[in-house]
């Protein structure tokens, strides 16, 4: 009597992913068309590989491997300093100081870019990291700590740390419980965390665009240089699209089990 419910869930819920997948398909299936035929939408067309062969032929590569290597450092920095920091808050501080210094690293998150980006780059003038891979590495890593810190905050909470007191009983350092222990039980929470925030750093804009110049441009700012004062070549922008979006989909593809686990598994626990 109740079997059509889970039936009309089921159809519900891929008619749902079809309509979020869409615009990806049309993305793709855009990259292949010639910019006349944009023009005029149709599903039937002369497939060209002359975009993925002029962009190829460009400075890709440099835009590409600067942003692996930006996204990769800084994400790796963020994830050291921020979950050993949000470990430390939940268990050495009282639980209403600790969620005062949680509620601070979220604000941090919330502060628009917009109005911190002149003094940054007045400093990093002054000191001489614009357009390196130091100083945005360095903004990109100060800017995702927070985000770091506040992803793993419910998975810690759930981690029962009788299991600690336990092991630094049987005589366990510090840093062995830490890294023996609660790593492991919190490892669903950093993969999960670790793909967020790595995906947020490969499409970080703002900063890129205003932080560097040619050497260390990444590649949202070599996209954005396909809008010029000619138009919007529409075409080349989905085939330059779509190679921007394949890392993150491949990572995401790979490490969907430990996303789904990790974002189920940390709801947040008052």
């Amino acid at each position: 009597m109740n079997k059509p419910v889970p039936r009309i869930l089921a159809f519900t819920t891929l008619v749902l992913a079809l309509l979020y997948f869409f615009p990806i398909l049309w993305l793709f299936i855009t990259s292949f068309k010639l910019e006349v035929d944009v023009v005029n939408p149709s599903l039937f067309f002369t497939p060209t590989l002359s975009h993925y062969r002029i962009i190829f032929q460009g400075p890709v590569f440099h835009h590409l491997m600067n942003s692996i290597i930006i996204s990769t450092l800084s994400t790796t920095i963020a994830l050291l300093l921020g979950i050993p920091a949000s470990n430390a808050i939940v268990r050495y501080f009282p639980k209403k100081q600790s969620s005062n210094l949680f509620f601070w690293f979220i604000s941090t998150i919330i502060l628009p870019p917009a109005s911190v980006v002149i003094p940054i780059y007045i400093i990093m003038n002054k000191i001489h990291l614009l357009d390196t891979y130091f100083g945005l590495i360095l903004i990109y890593s100060a800017m995702h700590i927070p985000i770091t810190v506040w992803m793993m905050r419910s998975f810690f909470k759930d981690i029962p740390f009788e299991l600690v007191e336990a092991a630094r009983i049987d005589g366990a350092s510090e840093l062995t419980s830490f890294v023996r222990i609660i790593l492991p039980l919190a490892r669903h929470g950093i993969s999960a965390t670790t793909l967020l925030v790595l995906i947020f750093i490969w499409n970080e804009f703002f900063f890129g665009l205003h932080l560097t110049n040619t050497k260390v441009t990444t590649f949202p700012i070599l996209l954005a240089g396909y809008m010029s004062q000619e138009g919007l070549f529409w075409a080349k922008m989905s085939a330059i699209s779509t190679i921007a979006i394949l890392p993150p989909m491949i990572l995401g593809w790979i490490n969907q089990k430990y996303l789904v686990q990790g974002l189920t598994m940390g709801a947040v626990k008052e």
